[in-house]
């Protein structure tokens, strides 16, 4: 696997992990929800550390999800010049 596959692969692992992440911290506040729709804690010490918990973890997962576009823009980019590169050798072989 050459450098240019590892840069796609990079980005999209942090992509996947992070739409991972905030699609299970909704999930688990959906089911948290009773018949009326408010949240059910078993305290408020639990409700305020599980609520902080999960504004950490998007933040997280936003994070991931970003840098993973970035790699694959990079990625993208590198992959680019690679191809501009060979096109200016094969013309360049031609003349």
């Amino acid at each position: 696997m050459n450098a240019v596959t590892s840069q796609l692969v990079m980005g999209i692992i942090p992509l996947v992990i992070g739409i991972g992440l905030i699609y299970w911290i909704k999930r688990r506040k959906f089911y948290r929800r009773n018949a009326v729709g408010a949240e059910g804690f078993s305290s408020f010490e639990a409700s305020v550390f599980i609520r902080f918990i999960e504004r950490v973890g998007r933040w997280i997962a936003y994070a991931l999800i970003i840098l993973g576009i970035l790699l694959i823009w990079s990625w993208r980019q590198m992959k680019k010049d690679k191809e501009k590169k060979q096109q200016q050798v094969e013309v360049q072989s031609t003349r």
